[in-house]
């Protein structure tokens, strides 16, 4: 018993280093002035840690153009805040309701409308990329934030739609029921009976929806345009622009702005998004 409890941690230890290294290696390159990177090994701690990377990577400068604008990821910073903040509320409201739906209502078709669901989540988002482009354009919406948001709803409803469905069939049918005969319609029903129920899975939903949206590369790429480019891009951006030296202290700064707020996201509901897969993330 023993034996395989210190085999269970030991393998714990290693998988934990295997994720945590590179973080860990981005980091220390971060803090590092190009003279030490260039004359130390990759895994040596800085030496004289300086946060001038970090600052270089978020104001810019002309010699580090995300774009055609010396700025760093601090503009895009606000871009991505717009596009995830609409999406995020519009993909996870309309989820609930129409999981709701298919769970609690004796919808026409609706397990045909779900397995529809289940289909479209499967296709490569680069196989629908192409239409999507076509109806954003004849909606007038393409390369504008309005534009990216729609997208990101499109893909997302789907997604929380079979999250909300499944946790809403866990729910007792008594209580449903119950609900019905105190004179409760579609909405009574879904405003005070299954949405104080589905917080749990509303945490979930949205810490998967943020980290998607936010995350995201190719659509911001496609529907942004000049205008509406998140930060993943102008991560890519900054990152393909440099002339001469390559900063590696920036490029690493750069990544790990990019990705704290999703770090933050995790960190600070870590528990709450334990108890919504508990709560039936993953029942079907």
């Amino acid at each position: 018993m023993r034996l395989n409890r210190v085999a269970l941690y030991g393998l714990l230890i290693v998988a934990a280093f295997m994720l945590m290294a590179p973080v860990l290696i981005m980091i220390s390159t971060s803090l590092k002035p190009m003279s030490e990177i260039r004359g130390g090994s990759i895994f040596a701690l800085p030496t004289d840690p300086t946060f001038a990377a970090w600052g270089k990577a978020w104001f810019g400068d002309c010699t580090q153009a995300v774009g055609d604008v010396c700025q760093g990821l601090s503009s895009s910073f606000m871009t991505s805040v717009r596009i995830v903040i609409p999406a995020l509320i519009l993909s996870v409201g309309l989820g609930s309701v129409t999981g709701y739906a298919l769970a609690a209502w004796r919808v026409p078709g609706a397990n045909l409308l779900f397995a529809a669901l289940l289909v479209g989540m499967f296709i490569p988002p680069q196989v629908t990329l192409y239409p999507l482009i076509i109806l954003v354009r004849e909606l007038g919406l393409f390369g504008s934030i309005s534009g990216l948001v729609l997208v990101h709803v499109i893909w997302g409803v789907a997604f929380t739609t079979m999250m909300f469905r499944n946790f809403f069939k866990t729910v007792p049918q008594d209580l449903l029921k119950a609900a019905r005969i105190d004179g409760a319609g579609f909405w009574p029903l879904f405003w005070y009976v299954m949405l104080p129920l589905s917080l749990p899975i509303l945490g979930v939903a949205m810490i998967l929806q943020f980290t998607y949206i936010w995350n995201d590369f190719l659509l911001g790429l496609t529907f942004g345009g000049r205008s509406g480019q998140p930060m993943t891009v102008a991560l890519n951006n900054l990152v393909g622009s440099q002339f001469g030296e390559k900063e590696y202290n920036v490029d690493m700064a750069a990544t790990m702005l990019t990705a704290l707020p999703t770090l933050a996201v995790y960190l600070l509901s870590g528990r709450l998004f334990v108890r919504g897969i508990a709560a039936g993330a993953v029942k079907g």
